[in-house]
């Protein structure tokens, strides 16, 4: 059994993005699991469906991007192997493949689309047993010198890179909405063609636009 986990803090996303991603998650995920959601949204529970485990934000010194980094912290009660997923994702295929990744105490983390030597955070496998220690203590110690790095996963980048347990999930399991080849990124918008790369397993959608603003209809047969 892992745990699926997500965040919906603020009014960044809707609710039917938690809904939407435990869909998603289900359909595409036959490895046992525990799907839990992290917010701030005290009515979460009224508005979705099916078997999530609300659970309320951690820590409220964290805002913004930084909630992530409290799934690190020993209070954030999350046992055993965590595979993590931003809301503005859309899974196409079946995922088995991230949780089984790696070993049982391994950091797994995205190259990112625009910086490949950098880490992308959207999504994550850790397990607490060393995440916490690894992660978690060295940022919540110096936390304000942290926060002058541009968001949480510049902070995962500069405290697991070149550490043996940290690890990246294949390139060829996901694509930017944006463009797929992380080759060549295309980051003029006139340039963006938003195609869908035949073997893609996951599609992020880092920055604008998002999912239920897409018009292409993979987006619309798959974010549901």
């Amino acid at each position: 059994m892992i745990n699926v986990v997500c965040l919906l803090a603020g009014d960044k996303y809707k609710p039917i993005y938690v809904q939407n991603l435990y869909n998603m998650v289900k359909r595409h995920l036959t490895v046992p699991h525990k799907f839990i959601c992290f917010t701030d949204h005290v009515k979460l529970h009224k508005l979705v469906e099916g078997d999530i485990e609300i659970r309320p934000l951690i820590h409220n010194d964290l805002q913004g991007w930084f909630n992530k980094m409290s799934f690190f912290s020993p209070q954030a009660k999350l046992e055993g192997v965590n595979l993590y997923f931003d809301l503005d994702v859309v899974i196409l295929k079946n995922i088995d493949c991230f949780a089984e990744f790696g070993s049982v105490g391994s950091f797994c983390i995205l190259n990112d689309f625009g910086q490949p030597d950098q880490c992308n955070s959207s999504i994550m496998k850790f397990n607490n047993e060393t995440a916490t220690g690894l992660i978690w203590d060295h940022y919540y110690k110096d936390k304000n010198r942290f926060r002058k790095l541009h968001g949480d996963q510049n902070i995962i980048h500069e405290l697991t890179m070149n550490k043996s347990y940290h690890t990246r999930f294949p390139n060829e399991w996901t694509q930017s909405y944006k463009w797929y080849s992380r080759k060549k990124p295309r980051f003029h918008k006139t340039e963006w063609t938003f195609e869908l790369d035949p073997i893609t397993k996951v599609a992020v959608f880092h920055g604008q636009p998002n999912p239920h603003e897409s018009e292409m209809q993979w987006v619309k047969e798959n974010w549901k």
